[in-house]
């Protein structure tokens, strides 16, 4: 039974992903639609963001009040609301407002499962999980695409995936009796994630490491966002390539996570989640050396790759590793703030990264990401001996 379940969330994943890249492949026509400058789509990014750290910081209180399965099944439930409002949406205003249901779901979801995985299961799976959102992140494009090949619009391009999150609402209520925690896991071994009260946010951070391992949270989703938006451009305004060659060259950044993914799950047979991190932390370093080398296409091709496949093992080797070492009856709450300072990470360092190319220059784009990866590095550094104390 425990093993039916690991399907569902591994379906869930993939479903979790496919919402994730819509807002950007739709938005060229649907800013059109509304009548809206194109720069109007970070309105509703940072919206969905907004809402996504505040349900994020609240995890830890609706999983211990209701449990692993209703938080997630309630979550994507009102994710699939939201994109349904998407799909009837005739105006920008209307836009932003099912933005803040999406967040919402989005963040609580998120640091739910994320927990749930990291509690009950291997590490292999917390590598081969987030390699499913990859996919899904990937399929949904492709299904936004059918929709506007096919004459339908992007509105049945939400509407379809809405279906889709509707359906697995449906698999997760059926499942909730399979949410229930082991005798043999390592939850049960370190104390269950539900005996407790909710920690405030005050609290969370007073546990020794918890600082360090925000910082770290903050500097990987900045510096994954920034090399993922502005790899494109640096490569037409720095390198010459043509804006079609640098599309495909930039892809091979998000390829490199996804297969980097796959391959880390069968790693962490032999190496831990610090040594997964560490290794990590290396490819992003050659990558970021390659991007700076100007020698040409081929430097570009592999630094991109490097970088996308250092990325792969950090967030899930992160989130695997909470457990054991703020303790499972913390890791809700861990996650939870992890999961904020990514999201912030993510809305607030690319657009600096885009003041920084507009006024001084767009090759300092690897600089910038060896600056993140730098204090990324360093925090985690800090943070192993503190979480060590933690259990002496």
């Amino acid at each position: 039974m425990f093993q039916l379940l690991l399907v569902i969330i591994y379906l869930a994943f993939i479903s979790l992903g496919l919402p994730d890249a819509l807002l950007g492949s739709a938005w060229p026509t649907m800013y059109q639609e509304f009548s809206v400058p194109v720069s109007y789509a970070g309105g509703i990014s940072m919206i969905i963001a907004v809402g996504t750290i505040v349900s994020s910081l609240q995890s830890d209180r609706l999983t211990k009040k209701f449990g692993t399965g209703k938080v997630t099944a309630a979550s994507v439930f009102i994710t699939a609301i939201a994109l349904f409002g998407f799909s009837a949406s005739h105006s920008y205003a209307a836009l932003c407002l099912w933005a803040i249901p999406y967040g919402l779901g989005a963040g609580s979801v998120d640091a739910s499962l994320n927990n749930y995985v990291a509690l009950h299961y291997a590490s292999r799976h917390m590598s081969w999980l987030h390699c499913m959102w990859g996919i899904g992140a990937s399929l949904g494009p492709y299904i936004l695409g059918y929709a506007l090949t096919d004459g339908q619009g992007w509105n049945m391009g939400y509407r379809y995936i809405a279906i889709l999150q509707v359906l697995l609402t449906i698999i997760l209520f059926l499942s909730l009796p399979l949410w229930k925690t082991p005798k043999n896991n390592k939850s049960a071994q370190n104390g269950s994630e539900s005996q407790d009260n909710p920690l405030s946010l005050h609290q969370i951070i007073q546990i020794p490491g918890t600082k360090e391992v925000m910082v770290t949270f903050f500097c990987y989703c900045a510096l994954e966002q920034t090399a993922g938006l502005w790899a494109s451009s640096y490569l037409v305004l720095q390198r010459g390539l043509s804006e079609d060659t640098a599309a495909g060259f930039a892809s091979l950044f998000f390829i490199g996570i996804t297969a980097g993914r796959a391959i880390s799950g069968f790693l962490t047979l032999k190496l831990n989640d610090t040594q997964m991190i560490r290794l990590g932390q290396l490819f992003i370093l050659f990558g970021i050396v390659f991007l700076a080398v100007p020698s040409g296409r081929t430097s570009s091709l592999l630094g991109l790759i490097f970088v996308g496949l250092g990325c792969a093992p950090i967030y899930p080797s992160i989130i695997h590793s909470t457990p054991e070492h703020f303790g499972a009856d913390r890791s809700q709450a861990i996650i939870g703030v992890q999961m904020a300072s990514a999201y912030v990470g993510t809305c607030l360092m690319p657009p600096i990264f885009g003041f920084i190319a507009n006024h001084l220059s767009v090759s300092l784009f690897p600089f910038y990401l060896l600056a993140l990866l730098i204090l990324l590095a360093i925090m985690h550094a800090k943070m192993l001996p503190k979480v060590a104390a933690n259990h002496s």
